[in-house]
């Protein structure tokens, strides 16, 4: 009786590890019995969220957003195609709100809701400062309507951007939609970087392929200025980063001459050398200090730019 008994404690020990061993390394026979569980017990649902995002985790919905019609463009209309990664994405430290109602519109799938952050079209579901441009831009009277259409990923180096990249296709269909909704994008504000400084993309490959994401915005008739930021800092590893930042560096240098280049780009905000430790609430993304000096810098920059056009 014993004997057995100890047979069978012997037997639970190690069916114990076994099971335990099989679970950690995801070998014979967890991944079997996992997959049999699935048939007859099902998935475990989702937890309820207000958020619905598609397969590359863009934000496509969000219930508590407020539905409204499309304002018509004039020539007081600024529409702004917004493109990047994580800091010009959902993953700011401050959420806004438009403070003019459906003046400030957030545009996405060719239809209008009043701009609040998140904004549908971009990653993650956190902060952004676009919504606080538009109401500046609104409030300094340089517009009476702001189009925000925003398309941008977190994490994306500029290689997808480009013809052959995955969000190159994302991008023409951003544009048609625009299109279809009789919208004239009036600039484009792309602010990316940080993932190319990482991944060790040389200054000629970062232009290279920049331009090739400018020609697909040429193709399919955007003729407004493209501006480029100075963006490369993102520190410390649990961002991706490194420790410490190099001012001068291929990335840096690549935005500047591209910039300079002609072809209707312009030179966008230097976030690298705007903001402080302070502005960047976990040493690469923007908080709320950060988030007004950008968007005042935005701001700056698209009025000088605005009465230069008019002057000619």
């Amino acid at each position: 009786m014993r004997n057995a008994l100890a047979v069978c404690v012997g037997a639970l020990i190690a069916i114990y590890f076994l099971g335990g061993m099989s679970a950690r390394h995801e070998i014979f026979p967890w991944p079997q019995l996992s997959a049999l569980k699935k048939m007859v017990v099902g998935e475990k649902p989702a937890a309820p969220s207000r958020y619905t995002f598609d397969d590359k985790e863009r934000l496509i919905g969000d219930e508590s957003k407020t539905s409204v019609t499309c304002p018509t463009q004039t020539d007081r209309t600024a529409v702004m195609l917004i493109l990047g990664q994580s800091n010009a994405a959902n993953d700011g430290g401050q959420r806004h709100r438009s403070n003019y109602g459906a003046r400030v519109v957030n545009a996405f799938d060719k239809r209008c809701f009043v701009a609040a952050s998140p904004l549908l079209g971009s990653t993650d579901t956190k902060g952004e400062y676009w919504t606080l441009l538009g109401n500046n831009l609104i409030a300094s009277g340089q517009y009476d309507s702001v189009i925000l259409a925003p398309l941008a990923y977190s994490g994306s180096e500029v290689a997808r951007w480009a013809p052959g990249g995955d969000i190159n296709p994302v991008l023409v269909d951003t544009l048609k939609q625009l299109q279809d909704s009789n919208y004239r994008i009036t600039s484009v504000l792309w602010v990316q970087g940080e993932a190319d400084l990482v991944l060790g993309t040389t200054a000629e490959a970062y232009q290279q392929r920049f331009m090739s994401m400018v020609g697909t915005l040429r193709q399919h008739g955007v003729e407004a200025p493209v501006y480029i930021s100075t963006a490369s800092k993102c520190l410390e590893p649990s961002n991706g980063g490194f420790k410490e930042h190099i001012p001068d560096n291929p990335i840096v240098r690549a935005q500047l001459a591209l910039s300079k280049s002609g072809h209707g780009i312009r030179e966008g905000v230097n976030s690298d050398a705007l903001l402080d430790g302070d502005d960047r609430y976990d040493d690469c993304h923007i908080g709320g200090t950060g988030a007004e000096k950008v968007s005042r810098a935005w701001q700056n920059l698209l009025r000088g730019d605005s009465h230069l056009e008019a002057s000619r």
